[in-house]
């Protein structure tokens, strides 16, 4: 299940404390998108944890948990992706918290279906940024170089670059992704329609997709075409 993950060119992150009625989630699932990721920065508790994951799990697509909360994480899921902050100014979002996580469950945890995840936060105003204490104004040779790292020194699978809520800086993607191998690039932030989408997907080896989804949903679904490259009817 695992290496899934690398046949991802796109992927919907749906908020649990956010809203979608019953024909906007199945829009949402039925698009064409590879994958449901689930997750967000704030209001995630396991009740909405829950009943978004039980909503989900009505459609034939992978839907994995996008850990930030210890108390919001549901068994179900397919896989499990651990964000751990590269950027960070604090070590509580690079190794801390998940240090304690291990320690307070070790013996529950289905390591077969974790996943790490190199973030690299790079809006520093974003609550993701704030939270998190991370430096958003990197280069692009200092973000490659903590890519690099993350990879060559860490094993990591991902590496997420989160502009979370603006569209980034398209060269310093590409040069990110030039300085690592088998890594697998996700990018996120920004992508309202098909163009961003498109732009996102010559850099990057995923686009995920997110705020638009509940702000212009028929934009969000025009971003799956836009990246897979494929005529897509949707009803």
């Amino acid at each position: 299940m695992k290496s899934i993950i690398h046949t991802w060119r796109h992927v919907f992150k749906l908020d649990p404390d956010r809203s979608l009625t019953d024909e906007e989630l199945e829009a949402v699932c039925l698009s064409g998108t590879d994958a449901i990721i689930v997750g967000g920065s704030s209001g995630v508790t396991y009740d909405n944890t829950v009943e978004l994951l039980s909503r989900v799990r009505q459609y034939e697509l992978p839907c994995v948990l996008e850990v930030s909360d210890l108390e919001a994480v549901v068994p179900g899921f397919d896989l499990y992706l651990i964000p751990m902050v590269l950027n960070t100014k604090n070590p509580e979002w690079l190794i801390g918290r998940h240090s304690e996580a291990v320690e307070r469950f070790g013996y529950l945890i289905p390591w077969d279906m974790v996943i790490p995840e190199g973030y690299i936060i790079l809006n520093p105003a974003s609550t993701a940024g704030i939270l998190t204490e991370a430096d958003g104004t990197l280069s692009a040779s200092k973000a490659a170089a903590y890519a690099q790292a993350a990879e060559r020194l860490m094993s990591m699978p991902i590496i997420y670059l989160e502009y979370s809520g603006m569209f980034g800086d398209m060269e310093l993607v590409a040069a990110v992704r030039r300085s690592i191998g088998q890594t697998r690039l996700f990018y996120g932030g920004g992508v309202a329609d098909a163009e961003t989408a498109r732009q996102a997907a010559q850099v990057s080896d995923t686009v995920v997709v997110g705020n638009i989804i509940y702000t212009s949903l028929p934009q969000a679904l025009e971003t799956v075409q836009a990246v897979k490259g494929k005529d897509m009817t949707l009803n």
